[in-house]
């Protein structure tokens, strides 16, 4: 049985002040962070290596931050009900777990979906074949009494069997016929697609409904997919998946998700041989993709080409960015024009895209205060890369709440931070004159534009 964690008093106050000048030391005055971006509340959890992934629910009613635990196999929940006091109210981590210690990742990533009127986490987990679980993909939890902890229940455990070693990516989203689906990677060639309801109902296969492919690509230097991002295109009326991993980047049509139907592909561009984040803008046209390698820069993509049947396959970005040449940044989240990045050792940035060949640094915030470029021990990542040090260690994940533009981050030295840049009141993209279209969910109504007469 897994347990939950009652953290004492003490700690608890000691976990929930708000940011002390920890990171200054690294920084002489005025290079911590830039005037605009502010820090609301600090908890430090774990030392090194700790969190890493984190999502924020978009109902303000639901003031609620998951976060999950790399190095012990688990998850903090966070109140952000007052953002200046962020308070972590559970937790939770997985039943024998010095067995899982080892090389095992544990729990990588975190995402939240609501279904059948009920708020539910998928906690994803990665445990290697020297121990116990190597099947095991998700953990999903019932949150929905929240801020009552005594009623968060583990609802039941998501395995593959056929591709063990856990699922190092988990995408929650509300599909445009009206399923609530979450998307998975696997250690096979495609991402697993799961309908949550037939899950909750104890369907069958645990509700598998489909696998989205991983097109062959020349120079794969990995095995699978890796990140991924899914949404609903109101001009084409398609549900696209944005998939990231061997060979490049991928966009696939999934309308109907048992017959995803490839679109474009982004391969063969100087430099990249394996891609790591794939982040749209609200139109789908422009994004952003990682590469993850010392040095890369965040490149823009112009995706029409490639959407409009005038090329098969993308090969040259139109814009880039980089907070530090000598750094690597890691996910994004777009809020068009702006970009939130969560930048590992350079903390969170955030830049414009309005001009996708010219994009600008608007704002950052230095979260990292360890050492940095050096060959230091990483459990996730022994060795460095040839002639590069280790520069993945730092601010992991990112997310922005919509109604208020709250932003949040899991660093994995320094811990849980929320932040607020001035002028960054929310988001809506209709205030743009754009879609309404963003990694934010609305559970209830799905994706706008849909037409009216489309089955749900």
């Amino acid at each position: 049985m897994s347990r939950s964690l009652r953290l004492p008093s003490l700690l608890l106050a000691l976990m929930t002040l708000v940011a002390r000048d920890a990171v200054a030391q690294l920084f002489t005055p005025g290079e911590q962070n830039s005037s605009n971006v502010k820090v609301l509340s600090h908890i430090p959890t774990g030392g090194p290596f700790h969190l890493n992934s984190i999502d924020i629910e978009q109902e303000l009613s639901r003031p609620y931050v998951y976060v999950s635990r790399r190095k012990d196999a688990g998850f903090h929940a966070i109140s952000v009900k007052d953002p200046a006091k962020a308070q972590v109210l559970y937790s939770w981590q997985i039943e024998n777990q010095p067995l899982h210690e080892g090389r095992a990742l544990g729990a990588v990533d975190i995402k939240y979906f609501k279904a059948r009127g009920r708020y539910y986490v998928a906690l994803g987990l990665q445990f290697d074949a020297t121990g116990p679980d190597t099947d095991l993909g998700a953990v999903i939890f019932d949150v929905t009494s929240l801020p009552d902890t005594t009623r968060v229940t583990e609802v039941g455990r998501i395995r593959a069997p056929a591709t063990p070693g856990g699922f190092h990516t988990v995408y929650s989203y509300k599909h445009s016929d009206g399923r609530v689906l979450l998307f998975t990677t696997t250690s096979g060639p495609h991402y697993n697609v799961y309908d949550m309801d037939k899950f909750l109902a104890k369907g069958a296969n645990q509700g598998l409904v489909a696998q989205i492919p991983l097109p062959e690509s020349p120079g794969m230097s990995r095995a699978g997919y890796h990140d991924t991002y899914v949404g609903y295109d109101p001009a084409t009326h398609q549900d696209k998946f944005y998939g990231a991993g061997a060979g490049g980047y991928y966009v696939f049509d999934v309308t109907r998700p048992e017959e995803p139907k490839l679109l474009t592909s982004v391969t063969g561009m100087s430099g990249m041989t394996r891609g790591h984040t794939f982040t749209p803008d609200p139109t789908g046209r422009y994004a952003v993709i990682e590469s993850e390698y010392q040095y890369a820069p965040l490149r823009i993509i112009d995706l029409k080409p490639g959407l409009d049947g005038t090329v098969k396959n993308i090969t040259r970005p139109v814009g880039a960015w980089t907070a530090r040449w000598k750094g690597l940044a890691h996910n994004t989240e777009v809020r068009w024009p702006y970009v939130f990045v969560s930048a590992y050792e350079d903390g969170v940035q955030v830049f414009n895209m309005m001009d996708p060949t010219n994009p600008y640094t608007v704002g950052f915030f230095h979260t990292y205060d360890g050492p940095t470029e050096i060959n230091k021990p990483n459990p996730m990542e022994p060795k460095a890369k040839p002639g590069e040090g280790d520069v993945d260690n730092g601010s992991f994940g990112i997310d922005v709440r919509n109604a208020d533009g709250l932003i949040v981050t899991a660093d994995m030295y320094t811990g849980f931070w929320a932040f607020k840049m001035e002028g960054f009141d929310g988001w809506n993209g209709h205030q743009w004159g754009l879609p309404n279209v963003s990694s934010a969910q609305d559970w209830d109504n799905g994706p706008e534009g849909v037409p009216k007469n489309k089955v749900s």
